[in-house]
């Protein structure tokens, strides 16, 4: 870990990153691809020192509340002391400006700011979304080794029901030859009925894969699953994005699944309900 202090905090569409790099060693990160510039040891995190104040000077200055996005590039609850400080010092701001929070994390480590998101919801909007990529608890220490499983964070959004917040979450990514399977999703998908999720983000059966992290994931797959590697090579070559076979029959089965279920689905109605500010009237703070 190391410390640096930013320049500015919030991007055009309001979305914050309080730290760069990870340590929750999920094979597939599309986050270490080089577009992206990291230019440290990605397991290094680097940390915005200067996060809180910079998003409070930046929420001074708004002529409107907001819905504040974080976690799409680097999990805020990445479980370095610093971090997890940052992110609630921010959370207190949010709380405290009456704006809103879209946040996502594969950790249960947010719990322990459930006060605040809380009490964020009460005023405005707070949707808390997490990534389910695996039923299989043993596949999920695989893939996405030094972060809660698949079941725990099932478990975060649960209690996230209990309390009132809205959940979203990512479906995504399946694997080919490894997690594209039907009993996979369908379990996923009992999970997100069980717990109530108002939406899941799918953009089907498949991943992708640029330089960097294609680099990372092959290396994992040869740890992990001798001789897969090839078979990617072989089918897949260089592309970007990668279909599994099963694409069609699974994407069918999952549209099926959240209709009956009232679950929305896609992706462009989703991220718009993200974005969108709603600031809650006396009568609905009075139901909290």
């Amino acid at each position: 870990m190391h410390l640096k202090e930013a320049k500015g905090i919030l991007s055009a569409r309001n979305g914050m990153n309080i730290s760069r790099g990870c340590t929750h060693g999920c094979i597939y990160c599309d986050s270490r691809s080089r577009c992206y510039q990291i230019n440290h040891d990605f397991e290094d995190v680097q940390i915005k020192s200067n996060a809180p104040s910079l998003l409070e000077d930046a929420l001074k200055r708004k002529r409107k509340k907001c819905i504040i996005g974080t976690g799409a590039m680097s999990d805020p609850y990445i479980p370095i002391p610093e971090n997890l400080a940052g992110i609630r010092s921010c959370l207190e701001i949010i709380d405290k400006y009456g704006c809103g929070i879209a946040i996502q994390t594969k950790s249960d480590l947010i719990l322990r700011d459930l006060d605040l998101l809380i009490s964020i919801n009460e005023k405005a909007k707070c949707i808390v979304q997490t990534t389910l990529t695996t039923f299989d608890e043993e596949l999920c220490k695989i893939i996405e080794p030094d972060v809660c499983t698949t079941k725990r964070r099932y478990e975060v959004l649960k209690i996230m029901q209990d309390k009132g917040i809205q959940t979203i979450v990512w479906l995504c990514p399946f694997l080919p030859f490894i997690n594209d399977t039907e009993d996979n999703l369908r379990g996923l998908l009992d999970y997100c009925i069980d717990a109530g999720v108002y939406g899941i983000i799918f953009w089907g059966i498949g991943m992708t894969l640029r330089e960097g992290s294609r680099d990372y994931f092959y290396k994992k797959l040869d740890e992990n699953f001798p001789g897969l590697k090839d078979v990617y090579q072989k089918k897949y070559g260089y592309k970007y994005e990668i279909t599994s076979d099963n694409n069609n029959k699974l994407y069918k089965l999952a549209q099926e699944i959240c209709k009956k279920h009232n679950i929305v689905l896609g992706t462009g109605n989703l991220f718009k309900y993200i974005a969108e500010f709603e600031e809650k009237t006396n009568d609905q703070i009075e139901l909290f």
